[in-house]
């Protein structure tokens, strides 16, 4: 089963990030093989301010996804304001490792999410794929039900980005600077 973790940071929280960073990166060491996508998601201005985390991973149940979460060391420590955790389906079949556009952190990353605001859109990803590194619908936690949808693209500004959602379907989308995360 795949899931979608969004650590969002609590207000004043780099200090306590920056002081935990090799103990989260060493939790996330030991879920190498599991993880279909990582990085920091970050405000998409001048200062761009670090707002969060997104982790993708593919694990055995719910169960395991809940500890996944809120086991991770920021999480524990209260760096984080809240999580979201969902059901996601891998629509691309690849990880952000296998990505044909290469992982050169040259800026132009963005995270993109769509929470659901009715009937269903965006199951499939667009045709032309090249610039997505991650794709796929939340879903409820038995699967059955779309809830919004989670991606990550390369695009030249934000405005870009977020056209790979269809605009009217959502009830919000939200678009932040995204970098591929891991050990530097």
């Amino acid at each position: 089963m795949e899931f979608f973790c969004y650590h969002r940071d609590r207000t004043d929280s780099l200090p306590l990030r920056e002081a935990l960073l090799e103990d989260h990166w060493s939790y996330m060491d030991t879920y190498a093989k599991e993880l279909i996508a990582r990085g920091p998601v970050f405000t998409d201005d001048a200062d761009e301010t670090l707002v969060g985390s997104v982790h993708i991973v593919d694990l055995p149940d719910p169960a395991a996804a809940r500890a996944f979460a809120f086991d991770e060391p920021c999480y524990q420590a209260g760096a984080y304001r809240d999580v979201m955790l969902r059901r996601w389906r891998n629509e691309l079949g690849r990880t952000m490792w296998e990505f044909p556009g290469g992982l050169d952190d040259d800026g132009d990353r963005y995270f993109v999410l769509g929470l659901g605001g009715g009937e269903a859109v965006d199951l499939d990803p667009p045709s032309d794929r090249d610039h997505l590194i991650a794709y796929g619908p939340l879903l409820s936690d038995d699967g059955g039900t779309w809830l919004g949808t989670a991606a990550l693209v390369r695009a030249p500004d934000a405005q870009a980005a977020r056209a790979v959602l269809t605009a009217d379907g959502y009830a919000e989308i939200e678009v932040h600077r995204w970098q591929c995360g891991g050990r530097r």
